[in-house]
């Protein structure tokens, strides 16, 4: 199990956070207009090799205005000793960190908004995975969405999951 809350995090505004200071942002973001609609998602991402680095992004919509997003890179080896010899195993790590960072966030931010006793508007049901329908992953989606699904969320994957795909890429 990875400790989130002993990680630091990127936001291109905000440069490096806490865990806590994430979860303070993307409030005090909704907060900003509770009135509005929001969508939160977890992607992650990784490159190829024996002891690759995973990109997990913690991405917050405001639908139809954009949006910020959240990352923390992560050296598995450090946490597990364990090396990665296939693209099986890469790709079921990378949607366990996301499981993983989406339980803890979901449970924390929802403690924060019972402290604060305040209703807001946003949608949490999604983990990015970076596999689809074509390429050498598409034998996994029914693995991939059920691993997801068990921990209570629903896979979207290539072309809609650009959490993964897209922003935690760029931090691969």
């Amino acid at each position: 199990m990875i400790d989130f809350q002993n990680l630091k995090f990127f936001s291109p505004s905000k440069l490096n956070l806490t865990f806590r200071e994430v979860i303070k942002e993307v409030f005090d973001y909704l907060a900003e207009t509770p009135d509005r609609l929001y969508e939160i998602v977890v992607g992650c991402d990784s490159a190829s090799g024996q002891m690759p680095i995973f990109p997990v992004a913690l991405v917050v919509l405001r639908k139809g205005e954009g949006g910020r997003f959240f990352l923390t890179r992560i050296n598995y080896f450090v946490f597990s000793k364990k090396k990665f010899f296939n693209l099986q195993e890469r790709i079921l790590t990378e949607v366990y960190l996301s499981c993983e960072l989406a339980l803890k966030f979901r449970e924390v931010f929802q403690e924060e908004i019972k402290k604060n006793q305040i209703s807001l508007n946003y949608q949490f049901q999604y983990i990015h995975a970076d596999i689809g329908q074509n390429g050498q992953t598409r034998d996994m989606i029914k693995e991939v969405a059920g691993l997801i699904k068990s921990n209570g969320f629903e896979a979207k994957i290539k072309p809609e999951s650009f959490a993964a795909s897209v922003v935690a890429d760029r931090f691969t």
